[in-house]
């Protein structure tokens, strides 16, 4: 495997860190959107923005503002996966990984299995936008000029 560019070797510590750090990132970042909201419009923060399924939705105005804050979180998240993942192919399983996770939590959360229409819409909207566009990013990284002389050009 030595002299191979870009191999990959199989590292269950690696991935595991990265999951946590995207873990932290998503709700790092979806805590400062839902404050910056919040801040906003006036309204008290509360954990049932995150982890309950009922609040997300476009008949209410927090449900708009949650669901924006929802939209720019992926769009974060997808920066996150260009500076912790830098892998265009495994952008997607991450993502995946996050927002199963966010399942798994919003689940134990509320004692109930998410049943509302407008938040799996409003979760497959964001595992697309942060899949595409962390791929997107992440390939624009992978495909940059490798220079291949590092010494500085002499004027001869």
């Amino acid at each position: 495997m030595a002299g191979q560019f870009r191999s990959y070797v199989w590292d269950p510590l690696l991935i595991l860190s990265q999951i946590v750090l995207m873990q932290t990132v998503y709700y790092g970042s979806l805590g400062l959107w839902l404050a910056l909201v919040d801040g906003l419009v006036r309204s008290s923060p509360s954990l049932d923005q995150i982890f309950d399924a009922e609040i997300l939705g476009f008949s209410t105005p927090p449900g708009r503002l949650s669901t924006m804050s929802f939209v720019l979180n992926a769009l974060t998240c997808a920066l996150g996966l260009l500076y912790f993942i830098r892998r265009g192919k495994q952008c997607l399983d991450f993502t995946v990984t996050v927002h199963f996770f966010h399942l798994l939590g919003c689940w134990f959360y509320s004692s109930r299995f998410p049943s509302a229409l407008t938040w799996w819409l409003v979760q497959a909207v964001c595992i697309a936008l942060m899949a595409v566009i962390g791929e997107y990013l992440c390939m624009r990284s992978e495909l940059k000029e490798i220079p291949l002389n590092s010494a500085p050009k002499s004027n001869v």
